[in-house]
């Protein structure tokens, strides 16, 4: 277990999203929105994946309301997106609201767990 990677979701914002991915080499980024029913159903897998692999990858939420310039920058037109990283560079999205099985396969498959 990396001893700084935390076991819960960390604020990411236009202005940290970039170190976030430079310090993580792993790290799913749920963007979101306090308005998105579909964001509401996500954020609480979110929460249990970043408790169950602490120390493997990082867990991370963007305010798209807030962050308008990362999300721009990434092509996010519906939301929940969850970008996921690996050694600095964007690899791979889910978009929309998705069963937890779904979003452990999809990271399985890119090598982060």
């Amino acid at each position: 277990m990396v001893e700084d990677y935390p076991n819960t979701p960390i604020e990411v914002t236009d202005v940290s999203f970039k170190d976030a991915l430079a310090k993580y080499p792993r790290i799913l980024v749920d963007c979101w929105a306090a308005w998105c029913g579909p964001c509401k159903m996500v954020s609480p897998i979110i929460d249990e994946l970043a408790k169950d692999y602490a120390g493997k990858i990082v867990f991370g939420k963007l305010d798209v309301d807030n962050n308008s310039g990362t999300a721009t920058e990434f092509g996010i037109m519906s939301i929940p997106t969850l970008l996921i990283a690996k050694d600095g560079k964007v690899i791979d999205r889910i978009i929309g609201a998705v069963p937890r099985q779904e979003i452990e396969s999809k990271l399985k498959a890119s090598g982060l767990i």
